[in-house]
């Protein structure tokens, strides 16, 4: 727990996130793609900075107690991970690019953990809007694990999008208006770092 700090459910893979605005209106066909890797505060200072991303919204999903609060994630009760819900333009970037990213730029090896943050809040999850996202993710963690990049296995599940509830206002673009908070500086910018240097082919130019 950072101590410093001031939609519908189904079983089914769920496509009502997509966003096809059409060839004739000249508009980019956008799609949607929801992850939980620790703290939102690092995910979405990560995915942000991706070519082709158009937006990220912090948020809570996975849980039973529907708009739940900052508070009560905290508290451990509500079954709720922290979540990004990522909407991008698949014409610049892949699905596949943004799991690759997301599995590199935290430990997808710790249940329930990232570090110091401790808790099933924190749990690494990626929750798939459709059958083709879940497969595309499977594959990706099966990519991991046999080139061995981490020393234990990845513990990632892949789960159908569940409902999804944006955080607070104060958590959107966390980052960008915090850089030098204590969490910011010591836990967010080392994962941004490795973003930077991994990926940099993918990232934005302004």
């Amino acid at each position: 727990m950072r101590s410093d700090l001031p939609t519908g459910s189904g079983n089914e893979f769920n496509a009502r996130t997509v966003h096809d605005t059409g060839v004739s209106s000249g508009k980019p066909h956008l799609e949607e793609a929801t992850f939980g890797g620790g703290c939102f505060w690092c995910t979405e200072a990560v995915c942000e900075q991706v070519r082709g991303v158009a937006g990220v919204v912090s948020g809570y999903a996975g849980g039973h107690v529907a708009n739940p609060t900052y508070e009560q994630i905290c508290g451990k009760a509500t079954g709720h991970a922290e979540v990004i819900q990522v909407t991008f333009d698949p014409a610049e970037v892949t699905y596949r690019d943004l799991v690759d990213i997301f599995l590199a730029t935290h430990d997808p090896t710790t249940l329930n953990r990232q570090g110091n943050d401790v808790g099933p809040q924190y749990r690494s999850v990626i929750y798939a809007h459709t059958d083709g996202q879940a497969a595309d993710a499977r594959e990706a963690i099966r990519a991991v694990d046999a080139a061995g990049i981490y020393p234990a296995p990845v513990v990632t599940t892949v789960e159908p999008l569940p409902a999804f509830y944006p955080a607070e206002d104060y958590h959107q673009g966390y980052y960008r208006a915090n850089p030098n908070q204590s969490y910011c500086a010591y836990v967010v910018s080392p994962k941004v770092a490795k973003l930077r240097k991994q990926f940099a082919v993918k990232l934005k130019t302004t």
